[in-house]
């Protein structure tokens, strides 16, 4: 008879690579998987010293890889610096991405272009990257995918960011569809407003702001430790017969 208990949720001796890692959702799902027993090998484009620090705090384990996420060039880099720190992967976190405002009529090709490479292209290619060797070895792993509320809806003066992220949402799918059976767990979060630097113009805006906290059940906006449960959650054993299922983390937005 299964007996559930909360060693389900443990990610002690995994080691997981999580994308944008020094700020925001990244740096709580670094720091979250730290606690739940995890090596963690945090990439960014820029210095990770503070989720490095927040990590050193409780004696947690934390590599920092610094790459320019935007050059699907550094992938073989961000796999061989995880391998070298701590061995094998068993967890991705594709949580890097950019969002440009503007108009619809006045998108350029060329920031068109750079939400589309990050946010969906380089997606792809890590997992891809991951999949692959998760497949050689037999022994499976984990990939969660940040996906948006705006992969159910169309937002506004964000087509590029929209495209990616219901592109996020099928892929998930997608790539669930081809690796379960591989013990590849394919899925994704979406996270509602968050207070993080991609909605800094949004939370400035008082009017903006009012309007959607007016349509958040919870009546806040999100923080990367809401999200924190979710991704164990995904990441752990616990979710070992859950594939390509995009789970809403917003506040009771959906619901509305």
């Amino acid at each position: 008879m299964f007996e559930p208990n909360l060693s389900m949720f443990s990610l002690s001796g995994k080691t997981a690579v999580v994308t944008g890692a020094n700020t925001g959702l990244g740096q709580g799902i670094c720091v979250a998987f730290a606690k739940a027993g995890a090596n963690v090998v945090g990439v960014a484009r820029r210095s990770c010293e503070e989720t490095a620090d927040k990590i050193a705090a409780f004696e947690g384990s934390f590599k920092e890889v610094i790459a320019d996420m935007s050059d699907i060039n550094v992938i073989p880099h961000i796999a061989e610096e995880a391998k070298k720190a701590f061995g094998r992967v068993d967890i991705l976190v594709n949580n890097a991405g950019i969002i440009k405002r503007c108009d619809a009529v006045d998108v350029t090709m060329e920031d068109w272009d750079s939400v589309i490479d990050l946010n969906e292209k380089m997606v792809f290619f890590l997992c891809q990257t991951f999949a692959k060797e998760w497949i050689a070895d037999g022994k499976g792993g984990k990939i969660i995918n940040i996906a948006s509320m705006l992969s159910y809806q169309g937002g506004i003066r964000v087509p590029a960011y929209t495209s990616s992220k219901s592109a996020v949402l099928g892929l998930t799918r997608a790539l669930a569809n081809e690796w379960a059976s591989h013990n590849i767990n394919v899925n994704a979060i979406a996270p509602g407003y968050m207070a993080t630097h991609n909605t800094d113009n949004l939370r400035s805006d008082e009017q903006r702001s009012e309007e959607i906290l007016g349509r958040i059940p919870a009546g806040r906006w999100g923080t990367p430790e809401d999200v924190a449960g979710a991704a164990i959650f995904l990441a752990s054993d616990a979710a070992a017969y859950v594939h390509g299922f995009t789970i809403a983390v917003d506040g009771g937005w959906l619901a509305r």
